[in-house]
């Protein structure tokens, strides 16, 4: 009788459907691609180049979230595999002539397998000891580039990086204009994008979340939490690699400059601004903070001043990011159907 009693009694709040949200959050997804593939239509070749950066660094972004977002580990080396692969695709562009496609995915994968001795002392140490050692590879290889003269021809850099060649024989073209670029980028970031969502909601993912919420009950588990987390830092360092590989190609020219501190500070402000361990935290991150720095272009003398006020306004307003105000707005969409339907 009691259960009877109470599988009839409906609580006052309502349980959101599951479906009805998902149907928002992919009706925004689509839009915000209908919007960005009507970009160039709209926009001038300044505002595209913004747009292309913003893409560009949103694959390392990528990197970062899954290894801060769902592992727990804060790494400042993303700026160290960003370099590598723009090194790594310069290089074989100019010795050897290989094409676009050849030059991402090796540098992506030079990347990967160069943290992957990297990670292997650097993932025994805990915390603080961690990020005070991916700083130190920051500066190893600000140091390498700058001194390994032969290859990386020091402070003078590599010039002449050619422009991204697509296709094959006749069918072939250069990509030169911005609009061109800016859908060359749009592509490499979506597919980098769906991988990422992939990856996070595959078992791998979960055992992550698992990893970074209570490490040593993950262990108890029979999850490899170690071999978890070299994973995930060759898989962050080849988001890293992937988005160089476009820098280079898009800049024309490497120097050691990518090494600096400045690339690896950009990625994690998008990261923490945009919202750590959510599946849009990096793509808004990486569109409102490019976007802001170049709009304040427009007073260079005040322009890091006034973006450090900015910051910091962001984590008194939004302490968690971006993305969950947007989550947030999503689920009230999704919510003011099923009430209504309930209140008849």
């Amino acid at each position: 009788m009691q259960q009877a009693i109470m599988s009839t009694t409906t609580l006052d709040t309502p349980r959101l459907p599951a479906a009805r949200l998902a149907t928002v959050n992919w009706s925004a997804c689509a839009l915000a691609l209908a919007a960005l593939l009507a970009a160039p239509l709209f926009m001038g070749d300044y505002y595209l180049h913004a747009m292309v950066l913003a893409m560009i660094f949103l694959l390392p972004a990528l990197g970062l979230n899954l290894i801060l977002g769902y592992t727990g580990m804060l790494s400042l080396a993303q700026g160290v595999f960003f370099g590598i692969g723009a090194y790594v695709s310069a290089l074989m562009s100019i010795h050897f002539g290989t094409s676009f496609i050849v030059n991402l995915l090796v540098a992506g994968l030079a990347a990967g397998l160069i943290a992957l001795p990297l990670g292997i002392p650097a993932l025994r140490l805990r915390d603080t000891s961690f990020v005070m050692c991916t700083l130190g590879l920051v500066v190893i290889a600000q140091m390498v580039s700058k001194n390994w003269v032969d290859l990386t021809r020091g402070d003078m850099g590599l010039s002449g990086v050619p422009r991204p060649r697509i296709g094959f024989g006749d069918w072939a073209f250069t990509v030169v204009q911005a609009p061109e670029y800016f859908y060359l980028a749009l592509v490499i970031a979506a597919l980098a994008v769906l991988g990422f969502v992939a990856l996070i909601r595959s078992p791998a993912g979960r055992c992550m979340v698992a990893i970074r919420d209570n490490e040593r009950l993950a262990e108890s588990l029979g999850v490899p939490t170690w071999t978890y987390k070299l994973l995930v830092f060759m898989l962050s360092a080849v988001f890293a690699g992937l988005g160089g590989s476009l820098y280079a190609h898009f800049s024309t020219v490497v120097s050691p400059l990518v090494f600096q501190a400045y690339y690896s500070n950009t990625i994690l402000i998008i990261v923490l601004g945009g919202g750590v361990g959510k599946i849009p935290g990096a793509v808004i991150g990486s569109f409102v903070f490019v976007a802001v720095s170049e709009a304040l272009r427009i007073t260079p003398e005040l322009r890091m001043v006034i973006y450090g006020i900015v910051l910091l306004g962001l984590v008194f307003v939004f302490p968690q990011g971006l993305a969950p105000l947007f989550e947030r707005f999503a689920a009230r969409i999704a919510g003011f159907g099923s009430n209504k339907e309930v209140a008849k």
